[in-house]
């Protein structure tokens, strides 16, 4: 049977950052421009949402240890909140960092980020983008958070800081620098936190895929499920062999990111956006969180970042 996908959800601005909690059984994604985390929760089908003050929150993952915080980003600072998933307002907002290797940059932000299968905390930036499709390129970097208040560069002259996935198994690292249209392979060094040996894996332009590659996730097979905005789809892909297995298309045109969730894992949930660029603006149900169905596949619950064992 082919997939069956569902909005679910309301509609919001940028949708980003899905991240299935297992314990809780909810879905936790941000509204970038929104400045907002929301919660959903399948079961009840309720829908709780908090605003953040300061700045786009991009990023958000689940504190280990925890059930109420948060660690986001805000701009060009990463804060950790504590939000009791209903209230209109955190309890608590502590900053951890600014991103001060770029000062010289002005306009740079955080972007997309995620805990490794060791709760140790990936997250990139991207340059000013003083309009949507017009960004000054190769102006962000790709870091680890080291210490609370300290980060590793890893990556430099990145464009946007997106996609990001792991097998434990074959020791890979997956990521995605979106304006190269890319996904891309590293070799990953779970105790060392160290990446090298890129190497792409999947080109939109050899497919003739138009848009560009956004959020990520993998699944137990180790196949990558890729959002593309601008595109319409989702993409299924074989990272051993480069092979596209499936294509799954959306009635919203910029969709953003996704994420395995529900009892058995084998829900997707991916968000979408609603931006208006060159003065296009998209119908609904662009903005919606939508809920996708037999897809034969099943992933991995999100992984919490531990603050207590940096690296």
């Amino acid at each position: 049977m082919a997939p069956a996908i569902e909005v679910v959800s309301e509609e919001v601005i940028l949708g980003e950052g899905p991240h299935w909690d297992e314990q809780l059984q909810c879905l936790y994604y941000v509204d970038i421009f929104g400045q907002a985390i929301h919660k959903f929760v399948p079961s009840t089908n309720s829908h709780t949402k908090v605003v953040i003050e300061g700045g786009p929150v991009t990023l958000l993952v689940p504190v280990e240890g925890t059930t109420d915080q948060f660690l986001i980003s805000v701009g060009r600072k990463l804060e950790v909140v504590t939000w009791d998933g209903i209230s209109k307002k955190v309890s608590r907002q502590e900053h951890l960092l600014e991103v001060e290797t770029e000062a010289d940059v002005r306009g740079n932000r955080w972007n997309d980020g995620k805990a490794d299968p060791v709760g140790r905390l990936w997250a990139g930036t991207m340059g000013p983008e003083p309009e949507i499709g017009k960004l000054e390129k190769e102006k962000g970097s790709l870091y680890t958070l080291i210490a609370k208040h300290r980060v590793r560069k890893h990556l430099e002259k990145v464009s946007i800081a997106n996609g990001l996935a792991w097998n434990i198994k074959l020791k890979r690292m997956y990521y995605i620098d979106s304006p190269k249209r890319t996904v891309d392979q590293y070799d990953y060094d779970i105790t060392k936190g160290e990446i090298k040996n890129c190497k792409p894996i999947f080109d939109l332009d050899k497919h003739d895929i138009p848009g560009v590659p956004d959020g990520m996730t993998i699944d137990t097979d180790g196949n990558l499920w890729v959002a593309v905005f601008d595109g319409g789809r989702l993409l299924h892909i074989n990272p051993n062999t480069g092979k596209l297995i499936q294509t799954i298309y959306f009635p919203a045109k910029q969709i953003t990111a996704c994420a395995f969730g529900g009892p058995n894992m084998d829900v997707l949930y991916v968000t979408s956006a609603k931006l208006v660029v060159k003065g296009e603006e998209q119908p609904k149900p662009a903005g919606a969180l939508f809920r996708v169905t037999r897809t034969g596949c099943r992933g991995i619950p999100g992984y919490k970042v531990d603050l207590e064992k940096l690296h």
